[in-house]
């Protein structure tokens, strides 16, 4: 990451009229407050109007998101010849389009007089024509015809239209068919920034030699920040006992009760963490079946799977669940037990994994968008329980994402009033007052994942992902 620790806030002066003079809001004050929330940050403190602030969203917009990688979308939504979606980050609109089989992220902006070129979510098409002028692209970006060129430019003398093309997106790469775009066009190379989350990245998005294919994305707005809800997919275990018990006192949850969140482990790893469950004792292949896969794709995720991602779950009995990758993308994994279509009266337990973005709309909306993912070799009536187990718990309606957003939405909203301003939340569970640490990380051969890893209740994953958040700002 480059170091920005001497860059000036460039936030705009603030002007405001009172008594009929004008107050000038300096930049060296916003330098200033700035200075004082990264400092609390760093402590553990965090000042609670982070969640609801203009100013702080105005700067997460130009050095955040326009710098960090940011996840757009999954291959496996464009698999043929002509396939497209159209995707944000942030405020800028880009065309993923595959044209022969190769993937390209282009800016969806016409190069004439700036009208979006494509104003369909997804689709397939060999061309896309401009529905201002009527200047026509090929699916690689490529201009091919604008009407009247000889008479309005005197042809290729006045426009020569073969050197042109959609603007590229500054950098686009991807990692196991995930999809990314960063708008700094020197940033770090993909696999770089994700580092050794990628060892984790696995366990969701690759069961298989084929990879994973997904379903959405589903998207629903939430009068919440966007923070939030990276936070508590990054390793917020604690909240599971109360905000979800409910769900596992009906029985929808294989795990008998919610207090056992405290007896998995967290984890973080460079641009990433996330939470496991404890397993009971078992090989891998014991422990894998409790979650729900049939042996036809326990073999095949032994074929894909390192030795160490193996060992994490059958020697350390630790199985992946939720996780947040730096700054804005999440997943979860894990395993209700669902009602069988064939048979009403009987229960199976089912693995779903959900890819979800947290997508900043302003300091106090979201834009969620959730898909779901699922091995592309899995037996089709796996697939279709998967995706009901997924639709019951994380959907749009499901009842875990409505116990949530309660929380979030009332949260954002306090974090809005003056009151929040004077008040620093408390993020330093699992430290003592002199910074070490309640219960020590795991060792390398009790936690064979890549990291910082410990068992029971603590904020470390919430405090590694705000320092970051915190390191891009200042």
């Amino acid at each position: 990451m480059r170091d920005s620790s001497k860059r000036k806030v460039s936030l705009h002066n603030r002007q405001s009229t009172a008594g009929g003079g004008t107050v000038t809001v300096h930049r060296e004050a916003c330098d200033g407050r700035l200075d004082r929330t990264v400092a609390n940050v760093r402590e553990g403190m965090i000042p609670a109007h982070i969640y609801n602030d203009r100013e702080l969203f105005a700067l997460e917009k130009e050095r955040l998101f326009g710098r960090a990688w940011t996840f757009v979308g999954h291959r496996s939504e464009i698999p043929q010849d002509g396939d497209y979606v159209v995707r944000r980050v942030l405020d800028d609109s880009f065309i993923i389009s595959n044209a022969g089989g190769e993937i390209r992220a282009m800016f969806n902006m016409c190069l004439h007089r700036g009208m979006q070129v494509c104003r369909a979510e997804m689709g397939n098409a060999s061309n896309f024509r401009c529905p201002y002028h009527g200047w026509t692209y090929r699916n690689d970006g490529r201009l091919t015809g604008l009407p009247f060129h000889r008479e309005a430019y005197g042809g290729d003398d006045g426009f020569a239209k073969d050197a042109q093309s959609l603007l590229p997106a500054p950098k686009f790469a991807s990692y196991n068919g995930l999809l990314f775009i960063s708008m700094d066009a020197g940033a770090e190379p993909l696999e770089d920034f994700l580092g050794d989350f990628k060892f984790y990245l696995d366990f969701y998005t690759k069961q298989s030699t084929g990879g994973v294919e997904v379903r959405g994305p589903q998207r629903w707005r939430i009068k919440a920040n966007w923070k939030i809800g990276a936070e508590n997919f990054a390793g917020d275990m604690y909240h599971t006992p109360h905000t979800h018990a409910s769900i596992v006192d009906i029985g929808l949850f294989r795990e008998p009760k919610a207090q056992k969140r405290k007896d998995g482990a967290t984890y973080w790893a460079h641009r990433g963490g996330g939470t496991t469950y404890k397993l009971p004792p078992g090989g891998f292949d014991e422990r894998m079946r409790y979650v729900g896969y049939p042996d036809e794709m326990i073999g095949r995720i032994k074929d894909v799977w390192t030795p160490r991602q193996q060992r994490m779950v059958g020697e350390d009995g630790f199985m992946i669940s939720a996780a947040t990758c730096f700054p804005n993308l999440s997943f979860v994994h894990n395993w209700p037990k669902v009602q069988s279509d064939r048979d009403d009266r009987e229960t199976a337990t089912l693995p779903f994994i959900s890819i979800r973005l947290w997508q900043p709309i302003s300091e106090n909306e979201t834009e969620v968008c959730s898909w779901f993912a699922v091995d592309s070799e899995a037996p089709p009536q796996y697939k279709q329980d998967s995706y009901k187990a997924y639709l019951m718990c994380f959907g749009s309606t499901g009842m875990f994402e409505q116990d949530d957003v309660e929380n979030w939405v009332s949260l954002t909203t306090t974090a809005g009033g003056s009151m929040a301003r004077r008040l620093l939340l408390n993020s330093r569970m699992g430290l003592r007052s002199d910074g070490s640490p309640v219960v020590e990380p795991l060792t390398a051969e009790a936690f064979h994942g890549p990291g910082r890893a410990q068992v029971g209740y603590n904020e470390h994953n919430q405090r590694a992902l705000l320092n970051l958040w915190a390191d891009y700002l200042s």
